[in-house]
């Protein structure tokens, strides 16, 4: 128990090879010895241990208890986890280029790691535990909630058009000049709305107000075509404008504008299908619903994990740690309850 958290310093302070460490009279293994006037002393790697067991290992032991578990159950998904974190792990060493050590001192200072590849196992075994939360989400959902949104929310695709105009609001900015910002993509909003319903051919004259005001060069090209939509299609941050654009006909465009994370919107619904079959929708609304569970229940984030360290039947033989790893638990649902009810 002792030494799988030291191994590694041993190694370093032995030059002449882990396997040939030299024990004390009581048996224990010496890491660093001390000779003067004819007075010897010695640090022992029970003495690292009792300091690395009251100050470090809860955390550690943590992350090694996750990393097992989660590398076990999720398999296939261990190795998407690992791109992603080595692929988070190139975006910041890019943003950092040429200011290493100032990343560095960002990691050790807010995250406590001490090197680049800590700061990845890091986020490789971060992205684990979301993982694993949200297939323990999915275990909450029955089928007979999957049925009941089926039956009561579950909408047709619909084609939708927009022209996304997004206020020039930067952080530096002062409240006014940010206010400033706001009123002036606001105009435009009031302007392309002006000119729809001065329109004969709305379609036509929404195709060429893109083209004059959209700020989404991603549809700008398209018209603003976002295609057929629907909740399980596009992320969270077009939910208001998909509901705006499920309130609508075919054929008509939103007389206010809708406002989400990404600026002011202008949408028309130009068509509309039926909707599919639970069959083909179950996967979607199980996605839908899972979010929905995860976003309800604030202590998600640790009654996930502790079900599958109880799945594994994880038990810490190490009394200490497993105290130090009882209250933890207990302060962070503590935490939580608190937190909820403020």
């Amino acid at each position: 128990m002792k030494k799988f958290l030291i191994f590694g310093a041993l190694c370093l302070f032995t030059l002449c090879g882990c396997g040939k460490i030299p024990k004390l009279a009581n048996g224990e293994e010496a890491v660093v010895t001390f000779k003067k006037d004819g007075k010897e002393h010695a640090i022992s790697a029970n003495d690292i241990y009792d300091v690395l067991k009251s100050d470090y290992a809860l955390a550690a032991t943590i992350d090694l208890i996750d990393k097992y578990i989660l590398e076990t159950e999720f398999s296939s998904y261990a190795e998407t986890a690992k791109k992603e974190a080595q692929n988070n792990m190139e975006a910041v060493k890019e943003s950092y280029a040429g200011q290493e050590d100032q990343l560095l001192s960002i990691l050790r200072l807010y995250y406590g790691i001490q090197s680049i590849d800590a700061y990845e196992d890091y986020v490789y075994i971060n992205n684990l535990r979301n993982h694993a939360i949200e297939e323990y989400a999915k275990l909450q959902i029955s089928d007979k909630d999957i049925e009941n949104y089926y039956n009561k929310e579950a909408k047709g695709d619909i084609e939708v058009y927009h022209i996304l105009v997004t206020p020039k609001v930067t952080d530096s900015m002062s409240d006014s000049e940010k206010k400033k910002a706001e009123d002036e993509a606001k105009a435009k909003v009031d302007e392309i709305l002006k000119e729809l319903k001065d329109s004969k051919d709305k379609l036509a004259t929404f195709k060429e107000l893109v083209k004059e005001y959209s700020e989404d060069e991603s549809t700008k090209s398209k018209d603003g075509n976002l295609g057929y939509i629907n909740y399980y299609q596009l992320d969270s941050t077009y939910d208001e404008l998909i509901d705006a654009a499920y309130k609508l006909k075919d054929g008509e465009y939103s007389t206010k504008m809708v406002t989400t994370e990404l600026g002011y919107h202008v949408i028309y619904r130009n068509a509309s299908k039926e909707k599919e079959s639970l069959d083909k929708l179950k996967d979607k609304i199980l996605d839908i619903l899972k979010d929905r569970y995860i976003e309800k229940d604030s202590k998600i984030n640790i009654n996930a994990l502790k079900y599958y360290r109880d799945l594994y039947n994880m038990d810490i033989i190490d009394s200490e740690i497993d105290r130090q790893y009882g209250i933890n638990l207990n302060n962070q649902l503590n935490a939580q309850t608190e937190e909820t009810q403020n």
